[in-house]
């Protein structure tokens, strides 16, 4: 007997197909349908791989340009450096100018080390470059090292940072002028052999005595320039500068004369009563001292470079010192000098006539006097100790006193730094 199908049943009136499956069976169709599947592609979602390329990509560009990008300005900075410590151009092929006979002097380049320091704490010592030994300390902390320098009577700053002009001691070789470059090169040999050398107050002029001629000079960029000549008498020195004339001390008592070097020729006349000349004023007249009144005594005096140094002014109240030992302010308004009884004296020069007078400004000036740009007179006394005077304070009643100086070592004294920078 048989059944009739249930319309429930999981079974047509078809073709019946069995059930079991052996696992070969199932292996093959299991890497069939994974065969097809890799054989046909898809595109992902999310590709894992290229989305790290990317970024390592983006990530390799950005630090190329930031290398870039510090590389210029690191660039720029060197060049920059370079540009202000190189100075002026020519300086790398400066040569080394020695006139007149040495003697038996053989110059030679000093040798310097430059160690920048901090600025010293003392705001005395950070008004002026100070010469101590054989060190340069500048205001601005930095040390140099002149090895060979000898003993230094002189110094002061180029303008527009070209340095600085060094002018030795008398020796019995002479005296010696060094350009000290501000790029941190070895000092370099101007003059060598000199009876005498005069550095005009801007830094752009050099006089001097070579055997029987007085000798000038410009300076450019470390280097002698248009050099002038003429003869003069046995003894005559160039002593200083009233614009383009140099103005020469004859030999003993004769006084004082003017060579106009741009005109040629020689020196002109003497000017017999004129003592010592201290500096010139901004308009060009010359501060000096002249043996005037009666009876006759030291007195000081504006000169006329243009006629023979002729008194313009004269005023005769302190007593002064006939040891020419004094300074002029840059503005031209003081007049820092020595008195007679081993003490300074600041001078107004706004004043000068019959009734000028002189306050004691502390001890006596044993070297030169250099101005800073603050209008402080700065010198060294006869103790090697630095006097610091200021005329508001002297004119308040305040008599400056000496400092000692760190680093002064036995036998030495400090200079005093002239800046004749704006």
């Amino acid at each position: 007997m048989s059944s009739t199908p249930n319309s429930c049943d999981n079974r047509t009136g078809g073709l019946e197909r069995s059930f079991p499956v052996s696992e070969d069976e199932l292996e093959r169709a299991l890497r069939e349908t994974f065969t097809r599947r890799a054989e046909t592609p898809r595109p992902l979602a999310a590709d894992p791989a290229g989305l790290a390329i990317r970024r390592a990509r983006r990530t390799g560009r950005r630090r190329a340009l930031t290398g870039l990008a510090l590389a210029g300005m690191a660039t720029v900075l060197v060049t920059t450096g370079m540009a202000q410590l190189g100075g002026p151009a020519g300086q790398g092929t400066t040569p080394t100018v020695v006139l007149g006979d040495p003697r038996g002097f053989t110059p030679s380049p000093l040798s310097t080390a430059s160690t920048v320091a901090p600025a010293p704490p003392d705001p005395v010592r950070a008004e002026l470059d100070l010469l101590i030994g054989s060190w340069l300390h500048t205001s601005g902390g930095e040390r140099r090292e002149l090895t060979g320098a000898g003993p230094i009577e002189r110094a002061q700053r180029v303008p527009d940072y070209g340095g600085w002009l060094i002018t030795s001691a008398a020796t019995a070789a002479g005296r010696t002028l060094w350009w000290l470059p501000p790029n941190g090169s070895p000092p370099q040999v101007l003059l060598a052999g000199a009876d005498a050398v005069a550095v005009a107050v801007d830094g752009r002029q050099v006089a001097w005595r070579d055997g029987a001629e007085l000798r000038a000079a410009g300076l450019v960029g470390g280097q002698l320039v248009a050099t002038t000549g003429a003869a003069a008498p046995d003894g005559a020195v160039p002593v200083g500068f009233a614009g383009d004339a140099v103005l020469i001390r004859q030999p003993g008592t004769g006084g004082f004369s003017v060579w106009r070097r741009a005109a040629g020729g020689v020196p002109g006349a003497a000017n017999r009563d004129v003592l010592n000349v201290y500096g010139a004023l901004p308009d060009g007249r010359v501060v000096g001292q002249v043996s005037a009144g009666t009876p006759r005594r030291p007195c000081l005096a504006l000169l006329d470079p243009a006629r023979a140094l002729s008194t313009v002014r004269t005023g005769c109240g302190p007593a002064l010192a006939t040891d020419g030992l004094g300074g002029v302010s840059a503005d031209g308004r003081w007049l820092l000098v020595n008195g007679t009884r081993k003490n300074a004296l600041l001078v107004d020069l706004n004043t000068l006539g019959a009734a000028v007078s002189g306050r004691p400004a502390g001890p006596a000036v044993a070297g030169a006097v250099a101005w800073s740009r603050a209008g402080v007179a700065l010198h060294v006394d006869a103790t090697g100790q630095l006097v610091r005077v200021r005329p508001d304070r002297v004119l308040a009643g305040e008599r400056p006193t000496g400092l000692p100086v760190d680093g002064v070592g036995a036998g030495e004294r400090p200079v005093v730094v002239a800046d004749t920078r704006p």
